[in-house]
């Protein structure tokens, strides 16, 4: 694929086959970002995976860079209020339902208690192909919805590997000073550790880079995340 020339001007100012530290690593992406837009730090970690294994998960990072998220909750009348106190910007059941059919998606999360999953599974192909279907895995089929709002207005983000075994997650913005950046990338990194597959065998991570949306990778040495 034919790259563009800023994206080749970034490439001569830094030598992409070394592995950096962490802090310099994020800086160097700053530095590498050539967009007029805000642009999005992206880590990516390729894991050692067998095809039957997978790593899926969330993680709350410690430094915020998303906008206020819209969150859905389908739950039953009598657990409405309890919707309402802890944030939720839609709250409903067949109503709601009945609306995502008819096309509206104007939402960012969506959370059921598990005795609406029946109901919610029929919309299983217009939820799931947008990332949007509650799950259990992820803290988003729950009665607690006090503690899963509150995580989610956090800022707590989901993350799986893809059948090539990488794991892409955002973890920031260029505008964000590297240190918070580089936080961000530490927590994710020990999320993403905590979920190797207890049949795992072998060196679970075997590539850590970063990128801004319109930059080039950045290798980020393992050894000194391990």
């Amino acid at each position: 694929m034919r790259r563009g020339k800023k994206y080749r001007e970034s490439l001569k100012k830094y030598d992409g086959a070394t592995m950096y530290e962490l802090k310099e690593a994020t800086t160097l992406v700053k530095t590498l970002a050539t967009a007029k837009f805000d642009e999005t730090v992206e880590l990516a970690v390729k894991l050692n995976l067998k095809k039957s294994q997978s790593v899926r998960d969330t993680v709350v990072l410690p430094h915020q860079f998303k906008g206020e998220k819209r969150v859905l909750v389908f739950c039953k009348p009598e657990k409405e209020k309890d919707a309402q106190d802890a944030g939720a910007t839609f709250v409903g059941a067949d109503d709601l339902i009945d609306k995502i059919k008819g096309g509206w998606l104007d939402f960012d999360i969506a959370v059921a208690t598990p005795d609406m999953m029946k109901d919610v599974g029929k919309l299983g192909m217009i939820l799931g192909r947008r990332g949007l279907m509650p799950n259990p895995k992820t803290g988003t089929v729950t009665f607690d919805l006090k503690t899963a709002l509150s995580e989610l207005k956090k800022g707590r983000t989901e993350f799986r590997a893809d059948k090539t075994g990488v794991v892409h997650l955002a973890v920031g913005k260029i505008s964000m000073d590297s240190e918070k950046v580089a936080e961000n990338v530490r927590a994710a990194i020990t999320e993403i550790k905590r979920k190797r597959p207890v049949d795992a065998k072998g060196e679970f991570i075997q590539t850590i880079s970063v990128a801004s949306t319109m930059g080039p990778g950045v290798w980020v040495s393992i050894k000194d995340e391990e």
